[in-house]
């Protein structure tokens, strides 16, 4: 099934990408699910490290819930990568719609082959 996201590798390292839901993916009536909130952040991160050549996987994900997405309106995923130590990858991520943060995000990644 997939979201079929597309993701944009920015100037400045980050990446980025668009997504319009619908109401099959609300939590509540017109509301974006929380739980689709976190995929799209932890998906955006790994994309960010997906554009370095690196295999990633979440070894620690936290979410911060701003405000109600609205399901039906588009939002934009930006992350990017703010630190890398003995194969610890740590990166953020967030959500906006119509200007405005909604959702955050701070994970943990893994070298998959490590």
């Amino acid at each position: 099934m997939g979201l079929a996201l597309r993701y944009e590798s920015q100037p400045d390292g980050s990446v980025s990408a668009k997504f319009l839901g619908h109401s099959a993916l609300e939590g509540y009536s017109g509301v974006l699910h929380g739980g689709l909130i976190a995929t799209l952040l932890d998906g955006a991160m790994t994309h960010c490290l997906f554009a370095r050549g690196i295999r990633g996987l979440t070894a620690e994900l936290k979410v911060r819930y701003r405000e109600r997405v609205v399901a039906a309106e588009e939002v934009i995923l930006r992350a990017w990568l703010e630190d890398e130590a003995h194969g610890l990858f740590q990166l953020r991520a967030e959500l906006t719609q119509g200007g405005t943060l909604k959702a955050s995000a701070a994970g943990k990644f893994v070298n998959q082959h490590e």
